[in-house]
């Protein structure tokens, strides 16, 4: 079928993907608003509500992603478009969901210590809540991606592929490179980017949109007062990296951003 089949596979994944991430983020925040109170016996309470549906989200998002790069794949290479079979870790961060998803009611309780009032501290919490949830679901996509990918064969490369109308810079100027399979994609909070298999196995080399790099570049430049026609000054290789988070795994990050290590906790 070739690109007419691709492009109508990649617009269907879009919308049930959006959608189920969209769905599940409304429950969790209603329940969250719901509780009336904050308190430790209310925070056991949303988890016993919420994990059960989170956690069934995240691998329907792992088959999701799975049937759609199987047939993806197996429209660009041939073969069998059954999905490869991926299972979603529970543990996507390496942590227990349970403590995960009690960390935005800790975020309350500290907002509170620190004098902010009761309003702006459950505000907090919310936002907090907010990125855990659509972090998760970007980290069920990812590991089901690199599943898929690896274990179906066909498709040695991928490349980023922007969703929505708005896209941050960092994941526009990822967008157009190419990336291997065997990395898993790096993301950052807030990250709706999809993968797409890229067809054939010859590298198509690191940038595969310049126009697009150019674009990102010139917009950029205007604000930090530098120019350059190649799109190569500055050099965001050296401005856009990626860093290993110790949950999200690879992570993208401008070069000056640090996370908090081990190293940096003082003893007790």
């Amino acid at each position: 079928m070739g690109e007419a089949l691709q492009t109508a596979l990649t617009d269907r994944y879009s919308a049930l993907s959006t959608s189920l991430r969209d769905r599940v983020i409304s429950f969790v925040l209603a329940a969250f608003e719901g509780l009336g109170s904050y308190r430790d016996a209310d925070s056991d309470l949303f988890i016993e509500r919420v994990l059960p549906i989170v956690l069934a989200a995240q691998q329907q998002m792992g088959a999701v992603t799975d049937a759609y790069l199987s047939a993806m794949i197996a429209d660009m290479a041939g073969g069998s478009s059954a999905s490869a079979g991926v299972v979603v870790d529970q543990a996507l961060r390496g942590v227990p969901p349970a403590e995960v998803y009690r960390r935005p009611f800790v975020t309350a309780y500290t907002a509170l210590s620190r004098g902010h009032d009761y309003v702006d501290a459950i505000g907090q919490a919310r936002t907090r809540l907010l990125s855990i949830t659509e972090t998760d679901m970007q980290l069920a996509r990812t590991q089901a991606a690199r599943q898929s990918m690896t274990r179906r064969g066909g498709a040695q490369f991928y490349r980023r592929r922007m969703t929505g109308t708005k896209n941050c810079a960092l994941c526009t100027i990822a967008s157009t490179q190419r990336y291997r399979v065997a990395d898993l994609m790096p993301i950052h909070p807030g990250c709706h980017c999809e993968p797409e298999p890229l067809p054939g196995t010859k590298d198509p080399g690191h940038v595969i949109d310049e126009q697009l790099l150019k674009d990102a570049h010139d917009a950029i430049a205007r604000d930090i007062g530098q120019s350059d026609a190649g799109g190569r000054a500055p050099d965001y290789r050296h401005l856009i990296v990626t860093r290993e988070h110790g949950e999200y795994g690879p992570l993208l990050a401008v070069r000056r951003q640090n996370f908090t290590g081990p190293d940096d906790v003082p003893a007790a």
